[in-house]
């Protein structure tokens, strides 16, 4: 019998909000095994999000967003579409080319970086809030583990985010990976690397040192996603970015 047949399929979990259709989490549940039964891989868990905005002048309104815990491994999607049912087709395709980069990716780990997976397309709209109203709702972190450029690259892929707040395993200094919009992937580094990494632009601009009104204001003015910046009172890398929500967010270093 096919071993990919016996083993236990983890149980698909779909979270709804909004007005959200009845038959949209059996969908989303389908076509997420379609794609989880052909891995070789255990997975542990697996969590699906359909949310359906309530704005009539978003363009796309549904948004579907599933977290694969691939053997201790996250790997995420995050898509928008017209409708639920569309935007459950496009997290189904998202989802395999998370996938087959990770499987590519680890069976060539030496490989050199190659155009960046499609991170623009089908995201969701950026709610229009005035400054007065914007706040910082949600402080991430990530732990002390440290990694090299190429390795942050790698895991902005696997989650599918636009940017990557890392430690360096070389100098121990904070840097970001992220997709540049003439193509191919750039870094920013709050200190010298100790070596340059082949297929990464290295910006050359002097990372700010800032507070976090500073970060604030210049997110504002520059009307960039986000800010990359050493902290005024830590000096540790931080950076601070738009939610789609139209409010701020901020990730730290952890300790």
């Amino acid at each position: 019998m096919d071993r990919l047949q016996t083993r236990p399929r983890a149980e698909v979990l779909v979270e709804t909000r909004g007005a959200v259709s009845a038959g949209a989490p059996d969908y989303a549940r389908v076509k997420v095994r379609a794609v989880l039964e052909r891995l070789e891989e255990p997975v542990l868990g697996v969590r699906v999000r359909l949310v359906q905005e309530p704005h009539r002048t978003v363009a796309r309104p549904s948004l579907a967003q599933v977290v694969v815990d691939l053997n201790g491994r996250p790997v995420r999607a995050h898509v928008a579409a017209r409708t639920m049912r569309e935007a459950v087709d496009l997290l189904q395709d998202r989802l395999v080319s998370r996938l087959a980069r990770l499987r590519r990716q680890r069976q060539h780990p030496h490989e050199p970086l190659g155009l960046p997976a499609d991170g623009g397309g089908h995201r969701p709209e950026h709610r229009v809030r005035p400054p007065e109203e914007r706040r910082v709702v949600r402080h991430g972190s990530y732990g002390p583990a440290r990694c090299t450029p190429l390795a942050a690259v790698r895991e902005l892929e696997a989650l599918d985010h636009d940017f990557h707040l890392f430690t360096d395993a070389g100098s121990g200094r904070e840097g970001v990976v992220y997709r540049g919009t003439a193509g191919g992937y750039r870094l920013a580094s709050a200190g010298p690397l100790s070596a340059p990494v082949p297929g990464l632009v290295t910006g050359r601009l002097a990372v700010p040192r800032l507070t976090l009104a500073g970060a604030r204001e210049r997110l504002d003015l520059s009307g960039l996603p986000f800010v990359f910046f050493t902290d005024a009172g830590t000096g540790r890398g931080h950076v601070l970015y738009r939610r789609y929500d139209g409010h701020y967010g901020l990730v730290a270093p952890a300790g």
